[in-house]
C-alpha cells in the first residue's frame, strides 16, 4: 500500500488510548503522524517536570492538563486529526462509555491496577475490541527483550518483566520503542481490516 492508500484508510478509524503519558503521547504521535482520523485520549493528570525525560510534552506545558497539551502538540502535526480529550480518570464503569464507539484500544497506563481494571472492563464489557498494550518498558537497553505478544484480543508491547523503580526509571529510548510497537500494532490491525 502507498502511504495515500494507508491514510485513506487510517482516516476511517477511531483508536482509544487510555493515558497520556510516556506510551500514550508518543503511540497518539506516531499515529497521527501516519495519518489515523480520529483519537481518543482520556487521562487526568497535569505534565510535570518529571515527565519531559520521555512524554511527547515541552517545558513551556508544565502545569497543564497532559489531553490539553497533548491536544495542541499533535494538531501542530495534524490539524485535521479529530481529537477527542477526556480529561477525567478512568474507571470499571466508565471505560466502556468512553471507548464504546473505537475500534480498539491502547493501554498506556503506568501503574499495574490501572491496567488491570482496564483489561478486565475491555474483556467483559467489549470482548471484540482488540486491546494493545504495554508492560516492561523500564530502564535501558535489552532491545532483545523487546517483543510483542498475542493472546485473543489482546496485544502485549514490551519485554514484560522490567519493572519501574528508582534504580529502573521509565527513560525515552525504551519507553519510545514500545510506545511506537504499540502504534504499529494498532496499524497492522486497522489496515488488515481494510
Amino acid at each position: 500500500m502507498t502511504f495515500e492508500e494507508i491514510k485513506r484508510v487510517l482516516r476511517t478509524k477511531k483508536v482509544g488510548i487510555a493515558g497520556a503519558g510516556g506510551l500514550g503521547s508518543n503511540c497518539a504521535a506516531a499515529l497521527v503522524r501516519s495519518g489515523i482520523g480520529t483519537l481518543v485520549i482520556a487521562d487526568f493528570d497535569l505534565v510535570t517536570e518529571s515527565n519531559l525525560n520521555r512524554q511527547f510534552y515541552f517545558r513551556d506545558q508544565l502545569g497543564m492538563l497532559k489531553t490539553n497539551a497533548l491536544e495542541a502538540n499533535l494538531h501542530r502535526i495534524d490539524p485535521g486529526v479529530k481529537l477527542e480529550m477526556v480529561s477525567e480518570k478512568l474507571t470499571a464503569e466508565n471505560i466502556p462509555q468512553v471507548f464504546s464507539s473505537c475500534d480498539l484500544i491502547v493501554e498506556a497506563f503506568d501503574l499495574a491496577d490501572q491496567k488491570e481494571i482496564l483489561i478486565a472492563a475491555v474483556s467483559e464489557k467489549m470482548p471484540s475490541t482488540p486491546l494493545v498494550i504495554g508492560l516492561g518498558i523500564a530502564g535501558y537497553g535489552m532491545n532483545e527483550t523487546i517483543h510483542c505478544r498475542k493472546t485473543g484480543n489482546l496485544y502485549v508491547c514490551g519485554d514484560e518483566v522490567s519493572e519501574t523503580s528508582d534504580d529502573l526509571p521509565p527513560l525515552a529510548p525504551r519507553v519510545g520503542i514500545v510506545a511506537n510497537m504499540q502504534a504499529n500494532v494498532v496499524m497492522e490491525l486497522l489496515l488488515s481490516e481494510k
